[in-house]
């Protein structure tokens, strides 16, 4: 690690933080879950849809599961498992065993097409997949052209406890419809895999740091998706890193995070899941957090210390109805990642809320955690924060040049969290992790004398105008702070004078807005060539299935008018 006279950030941590962790606390993330089982037995882990499991249970739980992957399905160390589950109580005990059993967890968003599924199994290698019923029909669809040997189904309902499971999963199969018919042979439902693994020997590993634990797919809207090795040292890592960050504002055994983001992302993974469960809180799973007005109903019924969420995801809720009438007293920590968080919002947050919406920065090739702000900071700053324990950060040109304070370059990091590689590409990871050890960001940000870091924007989504480069952020930020904006996206689009020229693409708040309102304010706060030369009004914004704009699909897509 350098000399704290290149890491400025040090001198501005919040007080308690160590500018190091220990790496060598515990040997592998199955240790360091066996530990929390131990310590916190009797606390409550996880919950969702009115049903709570404690840790203890989930000890039991996970090594049944464990159990049936080793004795029934003959799976062994290394062997890669896909999850494919949305934020359900089978999740937490189907990685925990998995992990128990010396498995590699690929992590699979539900939503996926037949051919992105294809694709993830036939690149991971999976010999199982854990799959929910609602999902099951694409599994079905593609399974006997990959590699994939055993398949596990779930209902919905199906960790509920009678009479609810039943009860549910009738209700979401029968009567909403949910369930596409599927048929897939040999499929075992994931309570008997739990009752075919009770009492048998549990196995127990020989799993090492260096181990691969998790493969996180990324980089799927800019070609095909790659696998980010993450090891066991990779993840106890981040989640040292963010506990150390945390420590300060939390206490062990008494915390309550709302999990709403989906446990298959690697912001909710690490952030929630497993840094929660390593201090002992109680993960409050939200299934879907896009029915909002639900999502509120489900807030308004417990009491929470701490959520995570992106920018889209808190704008969401300062725009549903009865959200500002909730009882935010015991809310210490709101922490936005995985896009940009807007002025507007984070300061509308603040002011319902009473809680300063913390920007933190992150990568699925970064364990997620890089960046983060104090938690003690008061209003929001406009930077994703400073470097935690045991992180460097620098800006480089493209020379690999390291950069001056102020300087705008990219962003570099080296540490503990960051990645082992790609899953069998060799070369593009060469591509992103140079001979230093320095991953490559490809996020344009700058470094002020406080250590604090600013990201400007992704050299992907920049856009060039008459050589002037232009931040799609600071568009979208600008544009978003006038009232009758309830969402924004710029993007870059071909013009012959100039070469590119903004574009907004806007949803109302106020149906009212009009294009000559937008042009004003814009002109008031952009100077001329990062003013939109097109504007336009859609329903809706593609997003991922976290709620992140997809300005590609924007880029690419036909202009609509609702």
């Amino acid at each position: 690690m350098s000399s704290s006279n290149s890491r400025p950030w040090l001198s501005h941590y919040p007080e308690g933080v160590p500018a190091e962790i220990d790496l060598e606390e515990f040997s592998s993330i199955v240790a360091l879950l066996e530990n929390c089982f131990a310590r916190f037995e009797s606390r409550p882990a996880f919950s969702n849809m009115g049903r709570t499991i404690n840790y203890g249970e989930l000890d039991r739980l996970s090594c049944q599961f464990a159990s049936f992957l080793v004795n029934d399905l003959k799976c062994e160390k290394g062997d890669r498992i896909a999850m494919m589950l949305p934020n359900v109580l089978q999740y937490p005990i189907a990685i925990c065993g998995a992990l128990r059993a010396g498995m590699i967890v690929v992590n699979t968003n539900p939503m996926y097409t037949a051919r992105e599924l294809k694709h993830q199994l036939e690149d991971s290698g999976a010999k199982a997949i854990l799959v929910l019923d609602n999902f099951a029909h694409t599994v079905a669809e593609v399974m006997n052209e990959t590699p994939v040997k055993h398949v596990i189904t779930t209902g919905l309902g199906d960790m509920l406890g009678f009479p609810k499971s039943l009860i549910t999963n009738f209700v979401v199969k029968h009567v909403k419809k949910m369930v596409p018919a599927y048929s897939i042979q040999g499929a075992i439902r994931f309570r008997d895999a739990l009752q075919r693994g009770e009492g048998k020997k549990v196995p127990s590993p020989d799993v090492s740091a260096s181990d691969i634990a998790f493969l996180q797919y990324t980089g799927g809207t800019t070609g095909v998706a790659k696998g980010a090795m993450l090891t066991h040292r990779n993840m106890i890592a981040n989640m040292q890193q963010s506990c150390a960050w945390i420590s300060g504002g939390m206490t062990e055994g008494e915390e309550v995070i709302i999990t709403a983001l989906p446990l298959y992302h690697i912001f909710a993974l690490t952030a929630n899941c497993l840094t929660f469960m390593k201090i002992g809180g109680l993960n409050h799973l939200i299934t879907n957090p896009r029915d909002m007005p639900g999502f509120v109903a489900e807030l308004a019924r417990t009491r929470y210390t701490s959520i995570t969420g992106v920018n889209t995801l808190f704008n969401g809720l300062l725009n549903t109805p009865g959200f500002d009438k909730l009882d935010f007293s015991s809310l210490r920590m709101t922490l936005g990642g995985g896009m940009a968080v807007q002025r507007s919002v984070a300061e509308r947050w603040q002011k319902v809320t009473g809680s300063t919406l913390a920007e933190a920065y992150g990568l699925t090739e970064t364990s997620p955690a890089v960046c983060i702000n104090p938690l003690n900071i008061t209003g929001y700053n406009g930077s994703i924060g400073l470097p935690i324990p045991s992180t460097e950060v620098c800006i480089q040109n493209d020379n690999a040049e390291v950069l001056a304070v102020g300087e705008t370059g990219e962003l570099c990091v080296r540490g503990p969290q960051v990645m082992k590689g790609y899953w069998n590409r060799e070369e593009e990871t060469a591509k992103i992790i140079d001979a230093d050890g320095w991953l490559h960001t490809g996020d344009i940000a700058r470094m002020d004398e406080k250590g604090f870091f600013y990201i400007v924007d992704r050299k992907k989504d920049m856009i060039l105008v008459s050589g002037f480069n232009v931040y799609p952020n600071e568009i979208e930020d600008v544009v978003a702070s006038m009232p009758g904006i309830l969402e924004v996206a710029a993007i870059g689009i071909p013009d012959e004078k100039s070469g590119e020229a903004v574009k907004l693409v806007i949803v109302r708040k106020n149906p009212a807005l009009t294009e000559a309102e937008v042009r004003a304010h814009c002109r008031k706060e952009l100077t001329g060539y990062k003013q939109p030369k097109i504007v336009e009004f859609r329903d809706s914004l593609p997003k991922t299935n976290v709620g992140k704009i997809l300005r590609r699909e924007l880029r690419d897509a036909p202009a609509t008018t609702p």
